[in-house]
């Protein structure tokens, strides 16, 4: 298959017209979904230049970036009707259950949080 071909066989599935309306709600989790996603791009681009291409970490820059990405996801949160510090005690309950001990590879495989029956 070539790469028109492959084109003209994804388009078959895309959306010519959406059967829904979005709410102003779900347009704003959308928007904060976006924002979260590539404000953590730019956090990892900043981390690609500044260790694989060798520029050194720019520390400025990331303080700006991780306060960008903590803006969309407080936003996220808030949109959603969502406690960020719910949040976050639910994931560090969620590390307590699955690294009992502090992090290792074999309670990384177990994965307790998920495979507890």
């Amino acid at each position: 298959m070539d790469t028109n071909d492959y084109q003209v066989a994804a388009a078959r599935t895309l959306i010519d017209k959406p059967d829904f309306v979005l709410t102003n709600s779900e347009l704003m989790t959308i928007w904060n979904a976006i924002g979260l996603a590539g404000e953590a791009g730019e956090v990892c681009e900043l981390v690609k230049k500044g260790i694989f291409h060798q520029h050194g970490l720019d520390r400025e820059k990331m303080f700006k970036e991780l306060g960008d990405l903590c803006w969309y996801l407080a936003s996220l949160c808030t949109n959603l009707d969502i406690e960020l510090g719910d949040v976050m005690a639910g994931n560090i309950a969620k590390l307590l259950t699955r690294y009992p001990n502090g992090f290792s590879s074999a309670d990384s495989m177990a994965r307790r949080d998920i495979n507890s029956t």
